[in-house]
């Protein structure tokens, strides 16, 4: 390809409306062209690089035994009402009236559209297991789009589904596809982290990200740095500093009232009495389904409102309002679980990771030292429900956590049998008997894979492509190129190079100045530049320099295409 044959241009300054690194190259590149909020047109640049990530998923996908198909991105809204999940995505799901007036959904996922597929030609035992995946547009009407691809409205997904006869069936399928997304992302040279995770809107209960770091990444994932364990921040559980574990139980000492005034919170009660804030418990209040939820935790921690709203099975969790907790007695800044029974109870397990706490004493301006759980209260439900920090000791061994920021750029799924039950996706066992099909599903963002590799892989003067997936895989320069000799020279070279189907990018501008071609060499970043030049031919080399690399190397005219098959080869 030539650049001047290439629609999109490049930008000399940052666009104002990026907000990410990715965001600001994407656009300054040329690679994407915005449409509308959280809608992007992929420039021809960056649609190849899509296709060389879609051509990797294709041959990972069908070697580890999966069949691609094609499912409609619209479907009928009975569909989502039949499995609920019309209320769970909210007004996140796109939805539209045909002219016949009947309810239609443009689909953010597609399990039930599979299912009902699956219900259609599954019978027997005999003909499970199978995975099934499509590259197909999803649509998601987010609240906020944000940061270019990594949030839109309108994206690419490789999503697959599986279906099991039993347990061990679908651990075999979600292991196989665990492995594709790892041998997807090597490919792709992303080193991605693969987390625990929470199952969210989709429900199910195994489940895992991949996460690939990057300081600007919107998602967070603990992890340990001597055992491996991994998981996001709304699922990772920590055993946290200050614990039991760490130091023996003080004498549990009588109860005591002490007067605070004006103290509200953890911090001000902490200040006040000149203790640290994990020699306190916290109160919470929320409303879970419109039922009022006292929740206790020790006063440094917070609380992970996932694994809360998971232990209620609750459909909306909120903070409770100043007029509910007022209206039910309680005492806001000042309230504790010591004599509350008529209210839901929960706490977390760090309520015992020490002795001797200050909480509150259910009347305005006044606390209680020394509580102790359980001498002083009782709860309904003691589970871990605080967020897991850096610092605490991993559950597994004896080291600390630490916390790396990312983009999700997978998640996997084991989905169970809410789908095959709600829709009917039943088979025959050996004895003749009916089952609901187990199913795992498995998800890759196209798009956001892409600007996940820029926002991770780039520097200060533009993107760094990894080899793989980068447009091309050689930018050809030529510097003056009035000079018939660097004309002849680069044409010729241009041409040799995709003989030996070397994807090569040609600037071969004849009005941009040498600065301008090398800067946008670096902006677009693909792997190898070359420059021909007539310093250069006055000695028969060319220069050759890989995007990281500091010098560049000259190389004799006739070993150019030797020396680049060479580099690519590595």
């Amino acid at each position: 390809m030539r650049i001047t044959q290439l629609i999109s241009k490049t930008l000399r300054e940052d666009p104002p409306e990026a907000e990410t690194a990715s965001h600001r190259l994407m656009l300054r590149a040329g690679l994407i062209h915005q449409v509308a909020a959280g809608v992007y047109a992929f420039m021809p640049l960056a649609w190849r690089s899509v296709r060389k990530i879609e051509s990797i998923i294709r041959e990972e996908m069908d070697a580890a035994g999966s069949q691609e198909l094609l499912l409609p991105s619209l479907q009928p809204m009975e569909l989502w009402e039949q499995t609920g999940r019309r209320a769970a995505f909210g007004d996140n799901l796109f939805s539209l009236e045909d002219r016949r007036g009947r309810s239609m959904v443009l689909a953010p996922t597609h399990e039930e559209v599979i299912t009902n597929i699956a219900r259609a030609n599954v019978q027997s035992y005999r003909d499970l297991p199978v995975i099934l995946y499509q590259i197909q547009t999803k649509f998601r009407d987010e609240l906020r789009p944000r940061a270019g691809l990594v949030r839109v409205r309108e994206f690419a997904m490789k999503d697959a589904y599986s279906f099991n006869a039993d347990e061990e069936s679908l651990e075999q399928s979600y292991q196989a596809m665990a492995q594709a997304y790892r041998n997807i992302y090597r490919r792709c040279s992303l080193p991605v982290l693969m987390a625990e995770a929470d199952s969210g809107a989709i429900g199910g209960k195994d489940s895992h990200e991949f996460i690939l770091p990057t300081p600007t990444g919107e998602d967070t994932v603990i992890t340990c740095p001597s055992c491996g364990y991994t998981a996001n921040a709304e699922k990772a559980v920590g055993a946290h500093a200050g614990s039991a574990k760490e130091k023996p139980k003080a004498e549990l000492l009588p109860l005591s009232e002490v007067s605070t005034p004006g103290v509200k919170t953890i911090a001000e009660l902490a200040e006040f009495l000149e203790i640290p804030e994990a020699q306190t418990l916290k109160a919470v209040f929320y409303s879970a389904d419109d039922q009022l939820v006292f929740v206790t935790i020790r006063g440094d921690l917070e609380v992970n409102e996932i694994k809360l709203k998971n232990l209620l099975r609750c459909n909306e969790l909120r903070l409770a309002t100043d007029e509910e907790v007022t209206q039910a007695g309680l005492v806001a800044g000042s309230a504790s679980p010591i004599g509350i029974q008529d209210i839901k109870r929960v706490a977390d397990p760090s309520i015992s990771s020490g002795s001797n706490f200050v909480v509150g004493a259910n009347k305005p301006d006044t606390h209680l030292r020394n509580a102790n759980y359980p001498r002083d209260f009782q709860v309904d439900c003691l589970s871990d429900i605080a967020l897991a920090q850096p610092g605490d000791m991993c559950p597994h061994c004896s080291a600390r956590l630490e916390a790396i920021r990312g983009v999700e750029v997978g998640h996997i799924f084991k989905l169970g049998t809410f789908f095959s039950e709600t829709l009917g996706a039943l088979f025959l066992d050996q004895n003749g008997q009916q089952h609901p099909m187990l199913m795992g599903c498995y998800g890759i963002g196209v798009g956001r894979l892409l600007a996940a590799a820029i926002e991770q892989n780039h520097d200060d003067r533009g993107i760094v492509f990894p080899t793989p997936i980068a447009p091309y895989q050689v930018q050809l320069v030529g510097l003056n190129l009035t000079d018939e000799r660097v004309k002849e020279a680069a044409e010729q070279l241009y041409q040799e190079l995709w003989d030996q189907g070397i994807e090569t990018l040609y600037d071969d501008r004849t009005e941009a100045a040498a600065g301008v071609k090398l800067n946008d060499a670096d902006l677009l970043g693909l792997p190898l530049r070359l420059v021909v030049s007539p310093r250069n031919l006055n000695n028969s080399v060319a220069e050759i320099k890989g995007r990281q690399e500091t010098e560049a190397q000259l190389v004799a005219l006739d070993q150019v295409v030797a020396e680049v098959q060479r580099r690519l080869s590595q």
